[in-house]
C-alpha cells in the first residue's frame, strides 16, 4: 500500500490575515490548484480525507488553558470589532481564526490517525494557519496552534506510540516545537534551518535539558546555501537522529520557505529537492517506524512555488517520481 492521504478542511482557507500579509488565503488554493493538476500521475495514490477539528483536549496536550482561551478571545474580538485582530508585530487572528486553529491542528491530528489504522500508507496535512513558532503559552511567528506537536502528543495518548521524531526543513526555526519537547524524552526534534534569521533561536548549542537532553538537534546553515550543501547535512542529520533514537513515528514540518525564491527565506531547495529529502526520510522511515511519516505545512509564501514543493513532496510520500 503507498497511499497518502490528503487531509483538508475548509474552515483553514477562512483564516483572514488579509491579501498583504506573507501567509495569506492564497496560498491554499495555489497548492489544490497543482494538485489538481497533477491529477493523472497521482490519483489513484491519494486518498483525500476530510478533518475533524481538534478536539480541546487534543490541543490541551501542548497548550496552556490560558493560551487556547486567548486565541479564542481574539477570534470573538475580532468577529465583534469586524477586523482582524494583530498579535505582536507579525500574526493576525480573524473572526474565523478559532475556527481555522482548530482545523489546522485537526488535519493534522487525523492525517497521523489514517496511518495508525492502516487507511493510508503516508499523510500530508494542507492546513493553515502553520503551527511550528507556537509555543505552550505564546502566539507568534504567524503561528496559532502548534499543529505538529498537538499530533505528537495525540500519537502517544492514544495509540502508545513511544517515540516520534520531528524532521522540521521550514527555513525558519521551529522554536515553539523545540520549546515543547525541551525536556521530553519520547521526542526528538532535528531543524534544519537558515541562521542566523527568525525568530533568533536554533543554535546548534541548543540540545535540549534533563530527560530531552540530545534530543534537541538544530542544524542552522547561512544565507545561499546551496542545494547541494544542503541535502548532504539533512541527510547525515536524518540518518544520525535515525541511529540513535529509533522512532516509531516521523512528522515532517514541511515548510517550503527553504525554496529558492521564496520572500521570507534565502536558502536555494528546488522541488525536486525536496522530493529527495522526503525520499530519505521515507526510506529511513522502514524500520523502526514501518514507514510512518506523515507532513504538515508549514511555511512557504510564494504560492506558485510552495505549490510546486507540495506536489515534489506528495509525489515522494505517494512513491512516485517527482511531479512538478
Amino acid at each position: 500500500m503507498h497511499a497518502c492521504a490528503l487531509v483538508l478542511h475548509e474552515d483553514c482557507g477562512r483564516h483572514d490575515t488579509g491579501w498583504g500579509h506573507p501567509e495569506h488565503q492564497g496560498r491554499l488554493p495555489a497548492i489544490v490548484r497543482a494538485i489538481e493538476k497533477a491529477t493523472p500521475e497521482l490519483q489513484d495514490a491519494i486518498v483525500q480525507h476530510h478533518a475533524a477539528p481538534a478536539s480541546s483536549e487534543a490541543i490541551r496536550r501542548v497548550h496552556t488553558t490560558a493560551h487556547v482561551d486567548r486565541v479564542r478571545a481574539l477570534a470573538d474580538r475580532a468577529a465583534a470589532e469586524g477586523w482582524p485582530v494583530t498579535v505582536g508585530e507579525d500574526t493576525v487572528v480573524s473572526a474565523a481564526s478559532w475556527d481555522a486553529a482548530r482545523a489546522a491542528a485537526g488535519c493534522a491530528v487525523d492525517g497521523v490517525r489514517l496511518i495508525m489504522e492502516r487507511k493510508a500508507h503516508t499523510a500530508f496535512a494542507l492546513c493553515r494557519p502553520p503551527g511550528h513558532h507556537a509555543t505552550p503559552d505564546r502566539i507568534m511567528g504567524f503561528c496559532l496552534f502548534n499543529n505538529a506537536a498537538i499530533a505528537a502528543r495525540s500519537l502517544q495518548a492514544e495509540y502508545d506510540v513511544r517515540r516520534v521524531l520531528i524532521i522540521d526543513w521550514d527555513v525558519h526555526h521551529g522554536n515553539g516545537t523545540q520549546d515543547v519537547f525541551w525536556e521530553d524524552g519520547s521526542v526528538y526534534y532535528l531543524s534544519l534551518h537558515q541562521w542566523p534569521w527568525y525568530p533568533g533561536t536554533g543554535a546548534a548549542s541548543e540540545r535540549g535539558e534533563g530527560a530531552g537532553e540530545g534530543l534537541t538537534r538544530n542544524v542552522p546553515l547561512p544565507a545561499g546555501t546551496t542545494a547541494r550543501a544542503y541535502r548532504s547535512a539533512f541527510a547525515e542529520a536524518v540518518e544520525t537522529a535515525f541511529l540513535s533514537f529509533a522512532p516509531e513515528f516521523v512528522l515532517v514540518s514541511a515548510g517550503f520557505d527553504a525554496m529558492a525564491g521564496d520572500p521570507l527565506g534565502e536558502l536555494l531547495l528546488e522541488p525536486q529537492d525536496l522530493h529527495g529529502m522526503t525520499r530519505v526520510v521515507v526510506d529511513h522511515a522502514k524500520d523502526p517506524a514501518r514507514g510512518r511519516v506523515a507532513a504538515v505545512l508549514e511555511g512557504g509564501y510564494a504560492p506558485a512555488r510552495t505549490a510546486e514543493g507540495v506536489v515534489a513532496v506528495l509525489s515522494a510520500l505517494c512513491d512516485r517520481p517527482a511531479v512538478v
